[in-house]
């Protein structure tokens, strides 16, 4: 018998190697996110966000108000959170003295004051180092965070008006267009603001 190569089983794996390469491309988590930020006259007013921090202090909206803020909302058990955080910390350090504040809010649990909960973020700050506070909220609150997807990254203008939300893990390229854009533009005086 001749030793012929089985063209049917090696063009059968090259189809299932293509396929899957499609797939992961397909379903790659990273977000462009290319749309830019709202038009000033299409912001809507932030509500004034008051979380306890991990460390116990508290944050407050309202007292970064003057800067450009992006609220990231995040779980430790979360692979696009993991892996959008490093730009994070990124725009956190080169940002830290050109009116950018990052707050990240972690979504670990119903209740934040069971040790599993508190365990988990605590795991991933030491992991990851991060520059910014970290809010804890009390999801039994009424004014506990509604969020459906994990990353979810809201944009927040010096004035406290949502200029644009993304979902999912956003590239740092993006972020830095989109805080860019924000910074340039002048403050109003807060007293044209309606809160």
């Amino acid at each position: 018998m001749e030793n012929r190569p089985n063209y049917r089983k090696l063009i059968r794996y090259l189809l299932f190697a293509a396929a899957v390469v499609w797939i992961a491309i397909g379903v790659e988590s990273w977000s462009d996110q290319k749309a830019g930020v709202r038009a000033v006259k299409d912001r809507t007013p932030m509500a004034d966000l008051a979380f306890p921090q991990f460390d116990g202090a508290s944050w407050r909206l309202s007292d970064h108000r003057g800067q450009v803020v992006l609220i990231n909302y995040w779980a430790s058990w979360c692979a696009p959170c993991r892996q959008e955080t490093p730009g994070l910390i990124n725009l956190a350090r080169d940002y830290r003295y050109k009116g950018l504040s990052i707050v990240g809010v972690s979504m670990d649990g119903v209740d934040q004051s069971a040790e599993g909960g508190k365990r988990a973020v605590e795991s991933f700050l030491s992991e990851f180092h991060m520059p910014y506070p970290v809010l804890m909220p009390d999801f039994a609150s009424p004014s506990a965070p509604a969020v459906d997807a994990l990353p979810t990254t809201v944009l927040v203008d010096r004035n406290g008006r949502a200029a644009k939300a993304y979902i999912g893990a956003v590239r740092e390229s993006v972020f830095r267009a989109d805080v860019d854009r924000l910074l340039r533009e002048s403050p109003a005086l807060s007293s044209n603001v309606k809160d």
